[in-house]
């Protein structure tokens, strides 16, 4: 057992802020209970008297494990045909990439890693912890999401081909021409039920999108600005949920994306990352504050290994900067990303029964802009010390 004394803890679940205030976890990685004064006599114990304690953060959007930030290779991007709905960024995670330990290191414990926006419907992403025994351990569910993209990454590759799309017509035609695939994919599933002739082969790129038609999983999408009317447009026409990726321009559209009954969430950034024509041409990270005050949900991402892993908390700290509470900011890589990635029942929140991924700061990330992030814990077991 592993029991953190005296902190204040910041529990992002309903217990809210405890100004002083004990983390039991238990044998099992889980945690046992978060309350003032707790004793364990076989606890293996951490003073955090005058330190912040935190659950682990969650990056919502990451590449880690798929991009080799030492030679450059990448194992994300299936850039051979702009429709591999078949594919999982599983299959293409290198677990000893060192980008997992920086991320333990910048207190990102769990990372919702997918494959990368090169194609329009790019394949299943997954969530996994930075530190444990192996991939298949570490993994906290897969599939979480299936990623798709629209705007100039898959017009950037597949245009220089003169091959669709090079076009945001082209983009929204192979969205409609695949998910129309899907949904007679389905009608004759429903028919084989009862007339097995009519049962289609079997396959596995069109299973994957029934997960979206039956709202199983979302379709995690890279958009920014306008294109997220038109994929809004999309998810109306074929009734599923969506998370907005990058999502750069949204303070143009907040009564369509807190109206509209598809959006699960919003992941907005990173920060950092050079403008570019057309989409890419509008930072707003202000625009958190406003949809959080209209109860959207949204997290902030890294893009890693794109940007640094400690990237994370620093743009939360430009939230809080252009408007934000501090705490909301905190749900944002926390809870928020938590629940948008579907995982919110094991990780987000420090509560009883969830698993033991806990931060202790020597300051409150996010304002104070020398807090360092002193131990990552990452299912009950210490992964880093300071």
């Amino acid at each position: 057992m592993l029991l953190i004394k005296n902190g204040k803890v910041l529990t992002m679940g309903p217990q809210g802020v405890l100004e002083q205030a004990d983390v039991l976890i238990g044998d099992d990685g889980k945690i046992v209970k978060v309350a003032a004064a707790i004793e364990a006599e076989a606890a293996q114990v951490i003073d955090a008297s005058g330190r912040i304690v935190m659950p682990g953060i969650v990056d919502a959007h990451s590449h880690i494990g798929g991009f080799d930030t030492d030679t450059g290779a990448q194992d994300l991007n299936e850039l051979t045909k702009p429709q591999t709905p078949e594919i999982q960024a599983y299959d293409g995670i290198n677990p000893l990439d060192r980008s997992f330990m920086e991320s333990a290191k910048a207190g990102i414990t769990t990372s919702a890693i997918t494959p990368g926006s090169g194609n329009v419907i790019c394949g299943l992403a997954c969530a996994v912890k930075s530190a444990g025994t192996s991939l298949a351990s570490r993994t906290l569910r897969n599939p979480i999401a299936l990623k798709a993209a629209m705007g100039v990454n898959p017009k950037g590759v597949y245009g220089p081909r003169t091959a669709m799309p090079m076009s945001r017509l082209g983009v929204a035609d192979l969205f409609r021409d695949y998910f129309l695939k899907v949904k007679d994919y389905q009608a004759k599933k429903a028919q084989g039920q009862t007339d097995p002739e009519k049962m289609p082969k079997f396959d596995q790129g069109l299973e994957n999108g029934l997960l979206v038609l039956e709202k199983k999983i979302p379709l995690k999408v890279h958009c920014y600005q306008h294109d997220m009317m038109s994929l809004l447009q999309l998810a109306e026409e074929f009734d599923f949920d969506v998370t907005l990726d990058h999502a750069l321009g949204s303070s143009d559209f907040y009564d369509e994306l807190a109206s509209s009954k598809h959006v699960r969430g919003v992941i907005y950034g990173p920060l950092g990352a050079p403008l570019f024509g057309g989409e890419g041409c509008k930072v707003d990270i202000n625009c958190l504050a406003e949809l959080d005050r209209r109860g959207v949900c949204c997290a902030i991402m890294t893009d890693g290994p794109c940007f640094v892993p400690y990237m994370i908390i620093t743009q939360a700290g430009e939230a809080v900067r252009t408007g934000l509470d501090e705490i909301r900011a905190l749900h944002m890589i926390t809870i928020n990303a938590a629940k948008i990635i579907g995982c919110d029942d094991r990780i987000g929140s420090l509560e009883a029964g969830k698993d033991g991924d806990v931060l202790i700061f020597d300051g409150m990330p996010a304002v104070d802009t020398e807090a360092r992030n002193l131990c990552t814990i990452i299912d009950g077991k210490i992964v880093y010390q300071a």
